[in-house]
């Protein structure tokens, strides 16, 4: 393995809790106890922009973000759904999926903006066994790249 690659956290790493995963994309839990529901949707690959794999992967990788972002919503009932990449601190295409509350914590802010309001709201309480099992029925066609 090359040294950018020995260097990138989410070539080596998991990335949190895996609940889904194939060869070309993985979906993990983020533990953030504000934010349950939380999940990224990571590229196997290392590779830094959307633009940089072709319009039939961009399509493959976008298709796991929204079946993450339904499954979500329907298990976590947020009043939104927030969806990011940004990789400047991880140069390595990666979806954040953040369910968002208008009482959480940082509402209207990003999650990782200010602070608004302290504490911790009683929140949807979903294993990751359920999520995973949830997310195994929605991506049953992405598994290995494949589609029906």
């Amino acid at each position: 393995m090359g040294t950018q690659l020995e260097c990138c956290d989410l070539c080596v790493n998991p990335g949190g809790a895996v609940l889904w995963q194939s060869s070309f994309s993985r979906v993990v839990r983020v533990d953030d106890p504000n934010y349950p529901g939380f999940c990224r949707v990571i590229l196997n690959d290392h590779v830094r922009e959307m633009t940089d794999l072709d319009a039939r992967r961009r399509a493959e990788l976008m298709q796991v973000v929204f079946a993450v972002e339904s499954v979500v919503r329907e298990l976590f009932s947020p009043d939104k759904i927030n969806l990011a990449s940004f990789g400047n601190m991880v140069p390595h295409v990666h979806w954040h999926i953040i369910p968002r509350w208008q009482d959480d914590r940082h509402f209207p802010e990003p999650v990782w903006g200010s602070v608004r309001r302290d504490g911790a709201l009683p929140r949807p309480v979903v294993s990751n066994a359920v999520l995973a099992e949830a997310l195994a029925g929605m991506l049953r066609n992405c598994e290995e790249g494949g589609r029906s």
